[in-house]
C-alpha cells in the first residue's frame, strides 16, 4: 500500500474538503473557497497545499507556509490532517514531513501546528518533538432554535448598526480595523499586516465571506467594531473574526454586531453557527456563552524548531 505525498491538483480539492470536514466537522469550508485559498496566497507566504495519496485516493492534507504577516521572522504553520479511516498507517507522518522539508527550505526556523486536543493527537505531534503551546475551543450554536436576543430599541448615544455591504466602496475603514483587531488577538504566532491589496485578495473578496451578514457598529461614523460571516451555503455559518477597536472596548460592541450578525443568518435560512476562540480570549468567549453557544471540539497549537 503505497502512500505518497505531491502538491495538490485543482482535481483533488472536493475530496481534500471530505478529509478535512471528516477531521473537523465543524469546519466552514468548500473547494471554492479552498482554491481562493491557494490561489490567493502572498509569495512570501511559500504557500503549499500538500496532499497524501494513497493507492490512487486522497487520504490526506496539509497547508504549509511561512506566517509572513508575523513579526516575528521564522515561524511558519503546517496543518496535516488524515481522514480517520486511514490514520495508524504512517500518512500523516509523511504529510508532516513533507512540510516540514519545505518550510525548512524556505527559511522557516520554527513550526506550528493546531492539533486536536485529544490523547492520539497530542502524543503524534509530542512524538515528533513537538511541543504544547496556547490551547483554543471550537463552540456550536444551533442557529435554528436559538433563543437570540432582539434586536434593541435603542442603541447608545452615536452608535449605529450597518454591514460590510456598507463599505463596498470603500473597504478601507474595514481593513483598518482588522487589521488592528487581528494584532491584538492572543497566539503563539502574533500577526500584523499592511498590505491593503493583499487583504482585498484574501480577506475582502474571501469567496465565503458575506457582507450583508457581516455586521459593523459605528461610533460617530467611525468603526468601532465588527464581525466577518462566513457562509458555505449549506446552512453553516462561522464568525471569521469579531473584534472591537481598542478605544471603543467595554462597551458590549461586539456583543451587539454579534448578534445582530446571526439575527441576519438565521433569517438567511442558516441553521447552525461555529466559532473559535483562544482560551485566554475571555471577554470573546463570555460573548459567545450568552449568546448560547456550547463548546464542540478543542486544539492545541504545538511548535518546534527545525533544523
Amino acid at each position: 500500500m503505497t502512500v505518497i505525498v505531491r502538491d495538490a491538483r485543482p482535481e483533488d480539492l472536493p475530496r481534500i474538503v471530505d478529509v478535512r470536514r471528516a477531521v473537523l466537522p465543524f469546519l466552514v469550508e468548500t473547494p471554492e473557497s479552498l482554491h481562493a485559498q491557494v490561489r490567493n496566497a502572498p509569495a512570501a507566504r511559500r504557500h503549499r497545499l500538500l496532499v497524501a495519496e494513497r493507492d490512487g485516493e486522497v487520504v490526506g492534507a496539509s497547508h504549509a507556509g511561512i506566517a509572513h504577516d508575523s513579526p516575528e521572522p521564522g515561524r511558519a504553520f503546517a496543518s496535516p490532517m488524515v481522514h480517520p479511516a486511514h490514520r495508524g498507517r504512517g500518512v500523516g507522518g509523511l504529510l508532516l514531513r513533507g512540510a516540514e522539508e519545505h518550510l525548512a527550505a524556505e527559511g522557516a526556523t520554527v513550526l506550528h501546528a493546531w492539533v486536536l486536543d485529544l490523547p492520539e493527537h497530542r502524543e503524534f505531534a509530542e512524538r515528533r518533538g513537538y511541543r504544547r503551546g496556547r490551547s483554543a475551543r471550537f463552540q456550536r450554536l444551533d442557529l435554528a432554535g436559538a433563543a437570540l436576543p432582539g434586536p434593541p430599541e435603542t442603541l447608545p448615544p452615536g452608535v449605529a448598526l450597518c454591514t460590510a455591504a456598507d463599505f463596498a466602496d470603500d473597504p478601507r475603514p474595514m481593513f483598518e480595523a482588522d487589521a488592528e483587531v487581528t494584532a491584538d488577538e492572543p497566539s503563539d504566532v502574533p500577526e500584523e499586516f499592511g498590505d491593503y491589496e493583499e487583504w482585498l485578495r484574501h480577506t475582502w473578496h474571501h469567496p465565503l465571506l458575506d457582507h450583508e451578514l457581516s455586521s459593523v457598529a459605528t461610533v460617530d461614523g467611525r468603526v468601532a467594531a465588527f464581525t466577518a460571516a462566513h457562509v458555505d451555503g449549506r446552512g453553516r455559518y462561522v464568525s471569521g473574526m469579531t473584534g472591537t477597536l481598542r478605544a471603543y472596548r467595554g462597551r458590549g460592541l461586539a456583543g451587539l454586531v454579534k448578534a445582530d450578525s446571526l439575527r441576519r443568518a438565521r433569517a438567511a435560512g442558516c441553521t447552525e453557527a461555529f466559532t473559535s476562540n483562544d482560551d485566554g480570549n475571555g471577554p470573546m468567549l463570555a460573548v459567545n456563552s450568552r449568546l448560547g453557544y456550547e463548546p464542540c471540539g478543542a486544539e492545541v497549537r504545538y511548535g518546534r524548531a527545525l533544523g
